[in-house]
C-alpha cells in the first residue's frame, strides 16, 4: 500500500518555531502562514510589528505554493507585467500570489503543505520560509 505523508499540527509548530526564530534573527517581523497540501490554513502567527496588510498575503502565498507545488517567486517573471502568463495573479479570486515568500513543504517527494511569509522584501520572506522548511526536513527520519 502506498501512503502519502500528512503534515500534522505538531509538524506545523516545528516549522512555525523555526520561521519565528529566523524572522527575529534577520530583524524583520513577519506574518507567517502554514497550510496543508490543499492550501487550507493549519497555523498562523503575526509577530509584533508585522504589517497587518501582510496577513492575507502570507496566507495567499502559502495557498499558492501548496496548490501549484511550486515556490511563488517562480511566477514573478512569467506572470508579471509583460510576461506570457500576465493576469495569473487574478485567479482564485485574487489569491494567486506571484511574489516570493510562498514555499511548498516536500516530504518524500510529496507536497504536504506550504509556508507563506510576508512583511519583508520578497527575498526576506522567501529566506524565512525556506529556512523554516529546511529545519523541519532536517529533523525527519532518513527512512521516511
Amino acid at each position: 500500500m502506498i501512503t502519502v505523508p500528512k503534515l500534522t499540527i505538531e509538524d506545523a509548530r516545528i516549522i512555525m518555531d523555526a520561521a519565528v526564530r529566523k524572522s527575529r534573527e534577520i530583524a524583520v517581523p513577519m506574518d507567517i502562514a502554514i497550510v496543508d497540501e490543499g492550501g487550507h490554513l493549519l497555523l498562523f502567527q503575526r509577530l509584533d510589528g508585522a504589517k497587518i496588510t501582510s496577513i492575507q498575503i502570507s496566507i495567499d502565498k502559502a495557498f499558492t505554493a501548496a496548490g501549484t507545488r511550486r515556490p511563488t517567486h517562480e511566477y514573478s517573471k512569467t506572470a508579471g507585467p509583460g510576461g506570457p502568463a500576465f493576469g495569473l495573479h487574478t485567479s482564485h479570486q485574487g489569491r494567486f500570489s506571484i511574489v516570493g515568500g510562498g514555499v511548498p513543504i516536500v516530504v518524500n517527494g510529496a507536497v504536504v503543505g506550504a509556508v507563506g511569509c510576508s512583511s519583508g522584501t520578497a527575498e526576506q520572506d522567501r529566506e524565512v520560509a525556506e529556512t523554516a522548511i529546511q529545519v523541519f526536513t532536517n529533523q525527519l527520519p532518513k527512512n521516511l
